[in-house]
């Protein structure tokens, strides 16, 4: 083999092997990614269906059912709810009428089935994305109201 055509495979299987790294890299960074949805945007159907997502806002004054280890609540933003159900222990923050992050999968009926829910450590604090969610959310039914 001449050293020219040595090389030129040392850098095909140098492409190659940076293209697995990179797809794999990347397939990795997509199967961990989570976005955050609200109630409102899940209502409207931009939520993925069979996929993980969070779903964020404040849990509804008199929603909270429990019945052994599962816990059903409602999530509002205000203008739209969404039927949450999750099996497991929850945050000792968690309460009606504060601030909730779950995330889980929608099911075939349109109930959010948590794997994991957050309840907000202090009561000023909300995530960013989640409180301009709340506003957007909170502009829209005043508008609604004022047609």
């Amino acid at each position: 083999m001449k050293p020219r055509h040595k090389r030129a495979a040392i850098i095909a299987g140098g492409l190659v092997a940076v293209g697995l790294a990179a797809y794999f890299v990347l397939n990795a960074f997509e199967s961990n990614l989570v976005f955050f949805f609200t109630p409102s945007q899940i209502e409207s159907g931009e939520a993925p269906k069979n996929r993980t997502f969070r779903v964020g806002g404040m849990v509804k004054q008199g929603s909270l059912k429990r019945d052994s280890m599962t816990v059903s609540f409602v999530v509002t933003d205000t203008t739209k709810d969404v039927k949450v159900s999750y099996t497991g222990i929850l945050p000792d923050l968690f309460k009606e009428g504060k601030g909730v992050v779950a995330q889980g999968k929608l099911d075939s009926t349109g109930q959010f089935t948590a794997t994991e829910v957050l309840a907000k450590h202090d009561e000023n604090y909300m995530p960013p994305e989640a409180q301009h969610a709340m506003d957007q959310a909170q502009l829209a039914k005043a508008a609604q109201t004022l047609k």
